[in-house]
């Protein structure tokens, strides 16, 4: 594995079938020196890195029923349909403590992609680096465009990385792997279409005109980095794990059920894929 990275897609709660997957690497103390993330990928990745067994579960789908967690109260009340503090702050320094010290002294660098609202550019934050705030940086990571507001960070205005580089491949190949396992969190079939309410995206960012237009290309984005997968998965340079079929949880999605049952076959699907995965990681290109 020393050769090969880790990159994860993030959609919101889609994302609790990439926990499931990172689960069981877990369970198998499969790990990669580098894993980058986007969104809800990277918030999954920081439990699997601190070897915290079970707590992607508990934290996204034991306790979604709760209402800090996402709710239209949220919404109407701070104007974030998740709950940033609540998720960002009170769960990991309270509720379902993070183990900060077994993140910080793992050996695997995390490479955490945000999005610049006045530059419309993607913005990659590392564990390596010596002020790296994992919060921060995570909460920056996953905060969608309208139902989240803008994360100010170390001079810059930040939003949900998956807007600029949903599945940043290229990312992971610019610093050096060749070679890299890819969990997605949409099936082969799935297309982005274009944005329904440019209008509105217009309207609400007219601030940032740079991001405005990475908005509204979005879907062109989506669909390149998912053509550009299966070349190099042709080629033998990805691994790539996905659901099979269209899944029926949304990005925010709150029944619990749906999203244990998501857990789950990212989970079996991960142990049915281990062989393959084994021997794609053994072989030489």
């Amino acid at each position: 594995m020393d050769a090969i990275g880790l990159v994860l897609e993030g959609g919101g709660m889609r994302a609790m079938y990439t926990a499931g997957v990172l689960e069981y690497f877990l369970e198998q103390n499969m790990y990669f020196p580098y894993t980058v993330g986007v969104s809800a990928g990277a918030c999954v990745a920081t439990s699997y890195l601190s070897r915290q067994k079970g707590r992607n579960k508990i934290v996204n789908v034991d306790m979604v029923t709760d209402k800090r967690y996402i709710s239209w109260r949220n919404y109407f009340r701070k104007g974030q349909m998740f709950g940033m503090d609540f998720i960002f702050d009170e769960i990991p320094n309270k509720l379902v403590p993070f183990d900060f010290a077994a993140f910080a002294n793992s050996s695997e660098e995390l490479v955490a992609a945000t999005t610049d609202v006045v530059t419309g550019e993607t913005v990659f934050y590392r564990k390596s680096d010596p002020d790296f705030d994992v919060l921060t940086v995570l909460r920056a990571s996953s905060s969608l465009p309208f139902i989240a507001p803008i994360v100010n960070f170390k001079g810059r205005q930040l939003l949900d990385g998956g807007i600029s580089d949903p599945i940043p491949l290229k990312q992971a190949e610019k610093d050096g792997f060749a070679r890299n396992v890819v969990v997605l969190t949409r099936d082969a079939g799935y297309r982005k279409s274009p944005n329904r309410f440019a209008w509105f995206v217009r309207r609400m960012y007219a601030k940032f005109p740079e991001f405005v237009k990475i908005m509204l290309r979005r879907h062109q984005i989506y669909n390149g980095q998912v053509d550009y997968i299966r070349e190099q998965e042709q080629r033998g340079n990805v691994f790539v794990i996905r659901p099979q079929q269209p899944l029926q949880v949304g990005r925010m999605e709150k029944d619990s059920a749906k999203l244990d049952a998501l857990y789950l076959q990212g989970y079996e699907d991960a142990k049915r894929a281990l062989p393959s995965l084994k021997a794609w990681t053994e072989s030489e290109l």
